[in-house]
């Protein structure tokens, strides 16, 4: 067969397939352009889940009459112009495709008016067979009509899901949009009958958006972000920890404004959460990224859902330091009651809201079967499940509220939990998952201090490694001497490892520089050391802590209170479960029907 020159219609099809895949992606590529226009409120009438009928109207600028034939044909914008435009792109819809991949799989119709014009104009366009241009009584803006999709393209048409699926997938990414743009109004109706309404509320994410599109549960346990740095800024709410999903159904990613999905965000996600989440959960998340748009390329996907980082690391290693420095703030308590107003306006806090530095003889430990290299480091005591707590402080006579957080302890349920009474009602804390998380940051933070121990092998190993893999243990050297590993390439495909972190030089070693390895080339990043180090250490601080029905003293209760207001991620113990509840005196009273 001789090579030739396809159809336009036929280019605009196969485009289609790329940018089209079902009425969700037409509806984001027109409401993309609307908001490209500058439009503030837009008008979706959608029929049969968008298969039937989509519409948008919006009220943006417009587009001149002798402009609707260039409008739908291809490669045609008016937002680029040259590649310096293309490598600094700021807006939603660039690459000149939608509008005329979409008239080429339905019946189409392109109506508008520009604000300063007596009258609007519209251009039909079946299947794409292109029209004449005609004079329309149109209010300034643009509508988007497209009937029938895939009416020409049976195969594609057979593809589509049952009208509830089609609708749902409207409504998720309506829901997306929402949260980027709280200052467009948005309405929706489905078959005639109205079906959703997105107030404009301005250009800041507001609670009532956020409530409106996650719910009443992910806004109480929403936490903000807002954190700039190396020339970018991450901003918006994360989930609590103990607010988490079996799916990654709530998380949402925005680049500069952009709903996108990104492997390497995601990573970073990840093991923020690492040491706090329970295992196969998925945290929640509404992230905005704001960075230079010279260092995020968005031309990578058709249909713009992904993007591509110059400064893969940096971008990763920011939104990683970010997240963990806020969920390490996550003690419990902090959400039990309100900031003190003592403490939001600078003064000084009382006595209990304060961090302590650590007893020598707060909680004993034992180490048990832990390397030589890092006995050395911390020294147990020899009773594994003594709790010897100094006595609680005295509580000062104008503390806010009268009590901490956690409150003062008055009971031990069945030798397994504490109670506690606050100024809100009973607080509820398991005290063994509680002091594993207590004992597990104080073994993390001697470490941290004494530093990196290596450990020489006597004798060097050799590890048989791809090329790929050998390449990247070369020009990482620097990096893997900072984690621990002394690595030198001894052949196209063969490593030499002399020293190795000492603290998990008992384990697999090998595995290990895998793994790090894989890290390096995917993200260009690691924390496998950490990660495993962090293991060992979490089972150590797990036989350390006090186990069930081991009875405590009421002062031995409430110095373990204390101390988990003072610690870093003390909501949840090293496995992700949470270490304490509470109950409110109005949940209470609700149970005894108290007020009816």
């Amino acid at each position: 067969m001789s090579i030739r020159q396809l159809p336009d219609t036929l280019i605009n099809q196969i485009a289609a397939g790329e940018v089209v895949e079902r009425p969700a992606s037409v509806v984001k590529e027109l409401v993309e352009n609307a908001l490209d226009a500058s439009a503030k409120r837009i008008d979706i009438d959608l029929e049969e889940g968008g298969v039937r009928l989509i519409r948008i109207r919006d009220d943006g600028g417009g587009i001149a009459p002798e402009e609707l034939p260039l409008a739908v044909s291809r490669h045609a914008t008016s937002k680029i112009a040259s590649i310096d435009d293309l490598e600094a792109v700021a807006t939603l819809g660039f690459r000149g495709e939608a509008l005329p991949s979409v008239a080429s799989v339905s019946r189409f119709r392109l109506a508008s008016r520009k604000r300063d014009a007596e009258h609007g104009a519209e251009l039909r366009i079946d299947g794409g067979r292109l029209g004449e241009v005609a004079p329309n009584a149109h209010p300034h803006g643009t509508t988007v009509e497209v009937r029938d999709l895939f009416f020409n393209v049976p195969a594609r048409r057979k593809f589509l899901r049952a009208e509830r699926t089609e609708l749902s997938h409207i409504e998720e990414w309506l829901r997306t949009l929402a949260l980027a743009r709280p200052d467009v109004e948005i309405r929706v109706s489905h078959n005639g009958k109205p079906s959703r309404r997105w107030k404009g509320e301005g250009h800041l994410l507001s609670d009532v958006r956020l409530h409106e599109a996650l719910g009443e549960e992910f806004a109480r346990n929403a936490l903000r972000v807002d954190h700039a740095g190396a020339g970018m800024r991450l901003h918006g709410w994360i989930a609590q920890p103990a607010y988490n999903r079996a799916s990654a159904d709530q998380q949402y990613l925005y680049v500069n404004g952009r709903s996108v999905r990104d492997r390497n965000i995601a990573h970073a996600v990840r093991q923020a959460y690492s040491d706090v989440l329970f295992h196969g959960r998925h945290p929640a998340y509404v992230l905005f990224l704001e960075l230079d748009p010279r260092g995020v390329d968005v031309n990578v996907h058709p249909a713009k859902h992904e993007v591509r980082f110059r400064e893969s690391r940096l971008v990763h290693d920011f939104v990683y330091r970010t997240l963990h420095a806020a969920l390490a703030d996550t003690r419990a308590g902090s959400m039990a009651a309100p900031t003190p107003p003592m403490m939001a306006s600078g003064v000084d806090a009382p006595r209990w809201a304060m961090p302590q530095a650590p007893q020598q003889q707060a909680i004993g430990l034992r180490v048990g079967d832990a390397p030589a290299a890092y006995a050395a480091l911390y020294a147990p005591r020899e009773d594994a499940v003594a709790v010897s707590m100094t006595p609680p402080m005295p509580m000062p006579d104008d503390a806010p509220g009268g009590m901490p957080p956690l409150g003062f302890a008055v009971a031990q349920l069945h030798g397994i939990y504490i109670l506690a009474e606050n100024a809100d009602g009973l607080i509820v804390v398991d005290m063994h998952a509680a002091h594993e998380r207590i004992g597990y940051e104080k073994l993390k933070a001697a470490h941290d201090g004494a530093g990196l121990r290596t450990q020489p092998l006597l004798v060097p190993g050799s590890l048989a490694v791809s090329e790929r893999e050998a390449d990247i243990a070369e020009r990482e050297a620097d990096t893997l001497a900072q984690l621990g590993f002394e690595v030198q390439r001894s052949g196209p495909q063969s490593l030499l490892l002399r020293s190795v972190p000492a603290l998990l030089a008992h384990g697999d070693v090998e595995a290990l520089l895998r793994d790090v390895l894989t890290d390096l080339r995917e993200h260009g990043n690691t924390r496998r050391v950490a990660e495993t180090r962090d293991e060992l250490l979490a089972t150590m601080a797990c036989h350390g802590a006090v186990r069930a029905n081991r009875r405590l003293t009421i002062p031995e209760m409430n110095a373990l209170l204390r101390e988990m207001e003072a610690t870093e991620r003390s909501g949840q113990c090293n496995h992700g479960r949470p270490t304490w509840t509470r109950f409110s005196l109005a949940e209470m009273d609700k149970w005894f029907l108290r007020g009816r």
